[in-house]
């Protein structure tokens, strides 16, 4: 089917710098977005395919396929966030007094968290053991060409927990996942005999939430970290990887400590958006 894509509208709510527009969308939080070119990305989010360009007067366009303007307009809104929200976020970290910290900002002075359908952030979170970025996207790419549901602009949805449950093991294991794919197939199986398990953790505190995700297979501290955060919208998460190790090594001093010390540290140092401080961090190293 030909893919129709609308004219270019604008998104007001952000006026990112490049190098901030590719970290938020290219940098680790998301695996959906694939560069068409030098500025425009492309992807699914939520079933609706969107296209995001950013133009050298720090401004957003967007472009939606199949005619639902009205869609990703209201979902662009909730995904990116607004100027007004991330100007306190940005108040609130510890950039006065923490020097390094002011550099990262400095550096990417538009970086966002994304929010993301929780069921996709989970499958990509735990796509991603011993993986880079572009290794995830390639294996929720062939998830997504091999059982995705087809979608009226002839894109694909990326399958559905539900999917998953009824995909073998072996089929997942072609798609590049190796042994992720016992670990997809049984947490599939954990939510298909709860319902809404995923959903039920929106209302839980930080603490409850982590746990109940820590309970389904192949989920530890980082990937549920990482879900929380990118999926949940809950900024206190400080996901720790063998990058934000080195990073709180060499300019914090942590010489070896666990992770979940290192966590513990990010959230207390950090505060409440210690997530959004974990991504300058990132960013930058």
């Amino acid at each position: 089917m030909t893919k129709h894509w609308s004219p270019w509208y604008t998104y007001d709510d952000w006026q990112p710098d490049f190098i901030s527009f590719k970290e938020t969308l290219d940098g680790g939080q998301a695996f959906c977005w694939h560069a068409i070119d030098e500025h425009t990305f492309e992807g699914v989010v939520l079933k609706i395919p969107i296209r995001l360009h950013w133009n050298p007067d720090n401004q957003i366009q967007w472009s939606a396929a199949g005619g639902l303007i009205t869609e990703t307009s209201d979902i662009l809104s909730d995904y990116l966030g607004s100027n007004h929200s991330y100007k306190d976020y940005y108040d609130t970290l510890p950039w006065r007094s923490d020097t390094h910290l002011k550099r990262c900002i400095e550096q990417f002075r538009e970086l966002r968290i994304l929010r993301q359908p929780r069921g996709e952030t989970l499958l990509g979170f735990l796509c991603s053991a011993t993986k880079q970025i572009v290794q995830i996207k390639e294996m929720l790419t062939l998830l997504r060409d091999r059982f995705g549901t087809p979608l009226p602009s002839g894109h694909k949805a990326l399958p559905t927990w539900e999917q998953l449950y009824h995909i073998g093991e072996l089929e997942l294991r072609d798609c590049k996942l190796g042994f992720r794919a016992a670990n997809i197939k049984k947490t599939a199986a954990c939510l298909a005999e709860r319902d809404n398990y995923l959903e039920s953790v929106i209302s839980s505190s930080y603490t409850e939430a982590k746990s109940q995700l820590c309970f389904l297979p192949g989920v530890g501290e980082k990937v549920a970290d990482c879900v929380l955060l990118f999926g949940y919208n809950k900024l206190e998460a400080f996901p720790v990887d063998t990058w934000v190790i080195k990073v709180m090594k060499r300019h914090y001093g942590l010489d070896n400590w666990h992770p979940k010390q290192v966590a513990q540290f990010g959230r207390s140092h950090f505060g409440a958006y210690a997530g959004l401080a974990q991504q300058f961090l990132f960013a930058w190293e």
